[in-house]
């Protein structure tokens, strides 16, 4: 069986040419500027020496479980917490998505959530760029760095990779300590 196609025939192409004759062109929308992205204000204030207590924290790694017992951690890992909250950075810049982290992981906190989910994409690839292995997404690298940061490590207990269904490698989850009145 071939793959070749037939040639038009004379009736076909005056069909065609009668059937597209009034078509008119669509002008290109030009650019749309968007607004600022806001990030939402801190409701309250979080002292995190009232958080955390304990011993120095150590500084996450993506899918460590260290200080969740193993039936946590596995269930955590594998997606079972109901994500109480999301936030998509796609669109941000780096000081408006450090912004927006620090603010959403804190209401997160202040909220009662235990479980969210910031997505942070996969990022782009560069064509100057010809090393297969290099990363990519300057927010998909910063993201772990802020949520070890003095402000937020206290408030987090653990971060993983989100399940293919929430955004694979270019979404976190991450687990909030519980808050202790």
């Amino acid at each position: 069986m071939s793959n070749k196609q037939q040639p038009l025939s004379k009736e076909d192409i005056s069909s065609w040419e009668e059937t597209i004759k009034d078509v008119e062109k669509i002008p290109t929308k030009e650019a749309i500027e968007r607004p600022p992205i806001q990030a939402q204000p801190i409701r309250n204030s979080i002292d995190t020496r009232n958080v955390y207590q304990g011993n120095k924290l150590q500084d996450l790694q993506i899918g460590e479980i260290s200080d969740l017992d193993k039936k946590t951690g596995n269930r955590f890992k594998r997606g079972e917490f109901k994500i109480e909250d999301r936030l998509d950075l796609h669109g941000y810049t780096e000081d408006e998505a450090w912004e927006a982290v620090n603010n959403f992981v804190k209401n997160a906190y202040i909220k009662n959530f235990r479980c969210i989910l910031i997505v942070t994409g996969k990022g782009r690839e560069h064509p100057e760029n010809t090393d297969f292995l290099a990363r990519r997404g300057i927010l998909r690298e910063k993201v772990p760095t802020w949520l070890n940061s003095r402000e937020l490590r206290p408030l987090i207990l653990s971060i993983s990779h989100a399940q293919i269904k929430d955004g694979g490698e270019g979404a976190l989850y991450v687990l909030l300590r519980r808050k202790r009145p």
